[in-house]
């Protein structure tokens, strides 16, 4: 008698827990900051996900091809640089113009990777969606800073390149066995310049460490990873559009924050977009969609 298969949960179900959790891992990561700057903050965080991803994965190093290893490098060097870069922008920028700038990377991967009209008119949607929730048009241009514009975009860049190589490395290694290993190589790419805040480093700062860790690397990487197998990275790519939404809704109930209409009209687009991309991605064959088509 064939053994009952396990119910799977649907890709955008887990990308939408994904953008949750690292909404509230972002929070926690915001009162950590402060205490041992960007680079040791993302350092911690990449330590104590190496970490636990190691305990619960237990890689294997040996037996993978000369490609699969080239995918979990580029992987974990994408992964890296991308927190890097983020972090870095926001010396410079705005918060909301940073993520405006950096969602830019998956929205033109979308755009570039989509074959039908309702995609590109759902990557139109999401990036008006997302320039309205940020603000970024209500901030003088005199006020930018073009260093930290640059920053952002390459974070952008490396979010897009994290994209692509998250979805081939969960098709290239069983489980977590990747991402572990893309962990690992993050943390040696960051490593150098975040060591020096080590001595800053506080029971309370480490305890701040360990959640945003969990929150923000553990959890959505790994539900992303599982998405990635099942979902185009285009169609992924749109779905993260409802990360600025969850983070103003974050806002409003957390901070006490208010909406705006502008930022209220933003997220109903960003909302409508990722409808729009999940309606159709329902109808196509898994197997279509796993292979970007």
């Amino acid at each position: 008698m064939a053994e009952p298969q396990r119910p799977v949960a649907p890709a955008p179900l887990l990308v939408l827990t994904a953008v949750v959790s690292v909404q509230f891992g972002g929070a926690l990561a915001a009162t950590l900051v402060p205490e041992i700057g960007a680079a040791g903050s993302v350092t911690l965080r990449l330590l104590f996900a190496t970490l636990i991803l190691g305990a619960l994965a237990q890689p294997r190093l040996r037996g993978h091809t000369r490609a699969a290893w080239l995918t979990v490098v580029a992987f974990g060097l994408a992964l890296g640089m991308m927190n890097l870069a983020f972090y870095a922008s926001l010396r410079h920028l705005p918060i909301g113009v940073a993520v405006t700038v950096e969602f830019t990377g998956p929205l033109v991967l979308a755009a570039v990777l989509s074959r039908r009209r309702r995609d590109l008119a759902a990557v139109l949607a999401a990036g008006v969606g997302v320039v309205l929730i940020s603000r970024a048009l209500q901030t003088p241009l005199a006020d930018l800073e073009w260093r930290g514009l640059g920053l952002a975009a390459a974070a952008g860049a490396c979010w897009a390149a994290y994209i692509i190589a998250s979805g081939r490395t969960g098709r290239a290694f069983p489980r977590l066995e990747g991402l572990s290993l893309a962990m690992g190589v993050a943390l040696l790419v960051v490593a150098p310049i975040g060591l020096p805040s080590v001595p800053q480093w506080s029971p309370d700062a480490v305890a701040k460490g360990l959640g945003v860790a969990v929150l923000s690397s553990v959890l959505p990487y790994s539900l992303e990873l599982a998405a990635l197998r099942r979902l185009s990275p285009g169609v992924f790519g749109i779905l993260l559009s409802l990360e600025p939404a969850v983070a103003a809704l974050a806002g409003l109930v957390v901070l006490h924050q208010r909406l705006r209409p502008l930022q209220l009209t933003g997220m109903a687009l960003v909302v409508l977009a990722s409808a729009l991309v999940m309606a159709a991605d329902r109808r196509r064959d898994p197997a279509e969609a796993a292979s970007g088509g």
